[in-house]
């Protein structure tokens, strides 16, 4: 019987921990509202002149000149070979 009302109060604790929990609270369902002052819009977590790469590392975001093209990573702009 112990062993029973133990379990029952335990069993009463974890769905009472679950049900007060929330991992994301509920917007307003109106319009959508402008971001408050105190946050700062970042493109992509990178900040100003990076953007993401393609296995998601921050690269500058600048392009070669015609006739060049960036090297690995972007680092470097190479000349386009002409055959």
């Amino acid at each position: 019987m112990k062993l029973l009302a133990a379990s029952l109060l335990a069993l009463g604790l974890g769905f009472a921990g679950i049900s007060a929990s929330q991992a994301m609270p509920v917007g307003p369902i109106g319009p959508a509202q402008a971001a408050p002052a105190d946050v700062i819009q970042v493109a992509q977590g990178c900040g100003p002149g990076f953007h993401r790469g393609p296995y998601g590392a921050c690269r500058p975001l600048y392009s070669c000149p015609p006739g060049w093209h960036p090297g690995p990573y972007g680092k470097r702009c190479y000349p386009n070979r002409r055959w």
